[in-house]
């Protein structure tokens, strides 16, 4: 049955029950109780009429007729039991004799018998009377029964006049309708309505027929269009996509398929990302979350398989338009094959983050590495150390092997380094000869020293470079976060720190980080400021220091010294400055100053009788020895009319040590410009008697130590000493040197030098270093004692 029909019969039953079965229900009861009550009427007329017949049989014991009576009234429809009682209880009739049940009695009817004797009216006896309990369709008669089942098929009829009206006017076109619309879904082609009348059946069908038409017509269209689109969809030269919100491709083109290998059917409706590689797939689904800033175009790019299981790096910009009311999300996404690309940018990053030589990573690549450790050690809750590693004397290699052999000695290191670490640690070269290396440990301090002493041991073994054995030696910092630093980067500044307090405390070992360096390394910022500054505003002065003759006390010449006067704090100390100027390169600077300054301050000192041929000894650092030297130097000369043979150049055995050919040609062109070469410091170094074999010196300068310990309070000391000044002292003079002692301050030293047949000295008991203005002053203090009644000239 069709569900109209089904509801139309439902409203027709519904209106029946509503409407018609209550009045039918109302007419029957109104109707039983009319009958009911007449019956009761009835009932107590015959029995009042019955009970006045009793009266006389009851008193003259007539049990015969008060039986008929009984009988008679028993015999009523409506009377179901009877009991007739006289007042002395003699008599008792019931009929039936055995009482029915008083749930099946209606009401029960008692009366008193009375007779009328003489006397007057007199109570003979009761009557008991039980009225049969009906059903309601008992209580009618046939004539109503009759008007009930007319009702009845009245009703009958009109309900199944109205099915029948139904089916034909409303059911019949509306099957039809439905076979069309149905025939249109499964067929796929517009099926019209066989149905033809004037009411709104008849409109409907003619409706559905135009609408019907007028949807092939759009459809037809709609069909065209799409193919147009197709094609152009599947013609254009790019991998074009569409996907729907839960990011299943519902279109791919022609070129998408030839270009991934694919078929279509195995495509469509799944999920794009089931074709992105694992680790793209969340980059992908948060791609509208990273490109917002694009407003409707997303670009992404993630990694795709292909239907052949090769890799390729796509580029992906989605196009599209989100749900609305009145269209559906719409989206077109263009994919374009950037493996090259992709493969050429990590080509140029490796190269950015890669030293060339070494294979390591460079500075670049090691400071990124460092923040991504640093952030997994807090998530960890680890240590993490970092060593930084400077080799000892790589300059000296590159001087004077080559730059070729330092390349190879910084590979042949790396290699060395690298086999002392595990394998997830990091070693980067941050250029030069500095390597930096981390390592991640929950006890990272500990590792990091354990680890630098076998870096340290690994390179005790020479290396071969050339068919030549090197030996090199490196100085390690170490400085581990988060105890000594909370940034990247302040633990690499830290672990730098460290590195160059171990070059300060005699290289070749390891230096834990500790909270003293960071003072020390304010102090030498503060000093490199004030050389920064010194150089800017001219604060480097030289100081001159008279070395005189022992055997007479005449001053023979100067040396020249170093000082920084700074207009708040005075003089600083030479030597820290001297160290530090070297290590940052300005000591070039630095000497260039003094140089010019101190020859300038002879030049003045020349005019001063008795000092026209003084000379100037001036202290050259490793760093000034340039192939311009000796021609800046002539050029001075020149302009302050100094002979060259007045200046005495004083180098230390650390640079004759170097061996660099450029500084013996720079040594040998000072001395072919007239220049005298002292050696200072002799005696302290453990290859100082080779020097004056290999070298131009013409002044051999004794150690002031020797000339303290000369008066020495130990005796052993004392003996020892004059020894080595007198061995000194021959074979410099064997060698053609004269002999300059370094340090004198007591008059006893004084005496036993000139007994030696030292020639020269200098010292506090002559004189401090002076600035110009100060030492012409001194100088008028300067006699001729004898050496009886010498005394101390210096104050």
């Amino acid at each position: 049955m069709h569900s109209v029909e089904s509801r139309f019969i439902a409203i027709v039953i519904g209106a029946l029950l509503v409407f018609v079965a209550p009045l039918f229900v109302l007419f029957l009861i109104l109707s039983s109780d009319r009958v009911a009550r007449e019956r009761l009427e009835n009932t107590e007329v015959l029995l009042e009429a019955n009970v006045q017949a009793l009266g006389k049989p009851l008193w003259d014991f007539d049990k015969d007729s008060i039986d008929q009576i009984v009988t008679a009234l028993q015999a009523e429809a409506d009377i179901s039991f009877v009991r007739v009682r006289d007042s002395s209880d003699m008599i008792d009739i019931r009929k039936p004799a055995v009482s029915p049940d008083p749930d099946d009695a209606r009401s029960v009817v008692k009366t008193d018998i009375l007779y009328r004797a003489s006397d007057g009216i007199k109570k003979v006896g009761t009557a008991e009377i039980w009225l049969r309990k009906q059903g309601i369709f008992a209580r009618f008669t046939k004539d109503e029964v009759t008007i009930f089942a007319i009702f009845f098929f009245a009703v009958a009829t009109l309900f199944t006049a109205a099915i029948i009206g139904n089916r034909i006017t409303i059911i019949r076109p509306l099957m039809r309708l439905t076979g069309a619309i149905e025939a249109t879904r499964r067929l796929g082609s517009r099926h019209h309505v066989d149905w033809t009348s004037n009411d709104e059946m008849g409109a409907l069908a003619h409706n559905f027929n135009e609408m019907q038409s007028k949807l092939e017509r759009e459809e037809n269209e709609l069909k065209l269009a799409h193919a147009r689109a197709t094609d152009i969809y599947n013609l254009t030269p790019a991998m074009l996509f569409s996907i729907d919100a839960n990011n299943r491709i519902t279109a791919v083109s022609d070129y998408w398929l030839t270009a991934t290998g694919y078929r279509r059917e195995a495509v469509i409706g799944q999920e794009f990302t089931d074709f992105v590689v694992e680790e793209s797939r969340e980059t992908y689904r948060k791609r509208h979350i990273t490109s917002m800033e694009n407003g409707s175009i997303c670009e992404v790019t993630v990694r795709f398989r292909c239907a052949n299981d090769s890799i390729i790096d796509v580029l992906i910009l989605e196009t599209g338009v989100v749900a609305s009311n009145s269209r559906q999300a719409l989206s077109l996404s263009v994919m374009t094959d950037v493996t090259d690309l992709k493969e050429a940018e990590n080509r140029n990053h490796r190269q950015a983050i890669t030293d060339h030589l070494t294979g390591l990573l460079n500075r670049q690549g090691f400071e990124a590495v460092l923040d991504d450790l640093i952030g997994e050690a807090d998530t960890l809750g680890q240590q993490l150390a970092c060593l930084f590693v400077d080799l000892d004397r790589f300059k000296w290699i590159n001087d004077n092997l080559g730059h070729a052999a330092g390349d190879d000695v910084l590979c042949q290191v790396a290699m060395r380094l690298r086999r002392q670490l595990r394998a997830g640690d990091i070693i980067a070269r941050l250029g030069g000869d500095e390597f930096a290396i981390l390592l991640s440990a929950p006890n990272a301090r500990q590792l990091a020293m354990d680890v630098s002493d076998r870096l340290v041991a690994s390179l005790r073994a020479p290396l071969i470079v050339n068919g030549a054995e090197i030996n090199v030696s490196a100085s390690i910092g170490v400085a581990v976060y988060p105890d000594h630093a909370e940034t990247a980067a302040c633990l690499l500044q830290k672990s730098d720190m460290a590195m160059y307090a171990r070059k300060r405390s005699g290289k070749n070992g390891v230096q834990l980080f500790d909270n003293n360096m960071v003072d020390i390394a304010r102090k030498r910022l503060e000093t490199e400021q004030f050389i920064d500054q010194g150089l800017r505003d001219d604060w480097f002065i030289a100081h001159l220091q008279p070395i005189v003759s022992l055997s007479d006390g005449r001053v023979a010449g100067f040396e020249a010294l170093m000082r920084l006067n700074h207009p708040e704090r005075g003089l600083l100390p030479p030597a820290e400055i001297i160290g530090i100027a070297e290590e940052n390169g300005s000591i070039g600077q630095i000497g260039d100053a003094i140089l010019s300054k101190a020859i300038a301050s002879l030049a003045v000192i020349s005019r001063l009788d008795g000092l026209a041929d003084s000379y100037l000894a001036v202290n050259f650092s490793p760093l000034q020895f340039e192939p311009a030297l000796p021609a800046r130097l002539a050029a001075l000369l020149l302009q302050n009319g100094i002979t060259p043979s007045r200046i005495v150049v004083e180098i230390t055995e650390a640079v004759l040590m170097l061996d660099n050919p450029v500084v013996r040609d720079v040594l040998d062109a000072l001395s072919d410009l007239g220049c005298r070469i002292a050696l200072d410091d002799f005696g302290t170094g453990y290859s100082s008697l080779s020097y004056l074999n290999r070298f131009p010196v013409d002044i051999v300068k004794v150690d002031q130590s020797f000339t303290r310990s000369l008066s020495s309070d130990q005796p052993d000391v004392r003996r020892k000493s004059r020894m080595l000044v007198e061995g000194i002292r021959t074979i410099s003079h064997q060698m053609g040197c004269a002999v300059v002692a370094e340090g004198i301050e007591t008059a006893e030293q004084w005496d036993i030098l000139q007994a030696m047949n030292i020639e020269f000295g200098q010292g506090y008991l002559l004189s401090r270093p002076l600035p110009l203005d100060a030492l012409l002053e001194k100088l008028d203090e300067f006699a001729r004692p004898t050496a009886p009644e010498r005394q101390a000239i210096a104050s």
